[in-house]
């Protein structure tokens, strides 16, 4: 299933969601014309869970780790990558920002990145792959959209073998879905005897899906 609108009016123009979305893309070409340096521009300004790891043990946080909290959600590893979480972020993030305001909602979205990334890194603390995406940033806007719109619809392409059905879904299936999808992968990946459980840090969203969740239902008594 594959989401593509949601049926859900905003009140104000979401000046922090479409400046992140932007971000995003400039620094998704920036790397596109890195060329081969784009390996050790990745390894710099992305996410080692082991570099974090020995750090911490080591009593220290240098400036530069600290720096890749944040400059490692704005990265990406492919086309398909930027797209869908771009997509993601333009459908639900809107809202989220509407309910939040503008600074609160550029706060949240940035800590929840954060967080995300401490759990990958609590779940794979010695891996030496630099993890990069705004996917867990996402996952907590996601979360946050559950809470506070649930029952908001979502224009859908649902695909039936060779067909696609277009339909309207209510936000709270089709993000519960999601999170299931994201929870059983999670588990499934700490089965794998790899430092990076399959390439995809499905721990991250899980953490920054909660974080969302956490967040919102405070708010969700204020609507």
């Amino acid at each position: 299933m594959l989401p593509i609108k949601d049926i859900n009016p905003r009140r104000r123009f979401p000046i922090v969601n479409i400046t992140i979305i932007l971000l995003n893309c400039l620094f998704f070409i920036f790397e596109l014309k890195l060329g081969p340096r784009l390996e050790q521009f990745i390894m710099y300004y992305g996410l080692i869970p082991a570099n974090v790891t020995t750090a911490v043990i080591a009593g220290t946080l240098p400036l530069n780790i600290i720096v890749q909290f944040f400059s490692s959600i704005f990265l990406h590893g492919g086309w398909m990558h930027l797209i869908g979480n771009m997509l993601f972020l333009w459908i639900f993030g809107d809202n989220v920002e509407d309910k939040l305001g503008h600074g609160r909602y550029l706060f949240f979205y940035l800590s929840a990145g954060v967080v995300a990334s401490i759990v990958h890194i609590i779940v794979a603390p010695y891996s030496p792959l630099p993890t990069i995406g705004a996917s867990g940033a996402i996952a907590g806007v996601l979360g946050a959209y559950l809470i506070l719109f649930p029952h908001a619809r979502v224009l859908t392409l649902i695909p039936i073998f060779i067909f696609i059905q277009v339909a309207e879904l209510p936000a709270f299936l089709l993000i519960v879905l999601w999170f299931i999808t994201q929870f059983l992968n999670g588990l499934l990946s700490l089965g794998i005897q790899s430092v990076d459980s399959g390439g995809v840090a499905w721990w991250a969203h899980i953490g920054g899906f909660i974080y969302g969740v956490v967040l919102a239902i405070p708010l969700r008594k204020y609507r």
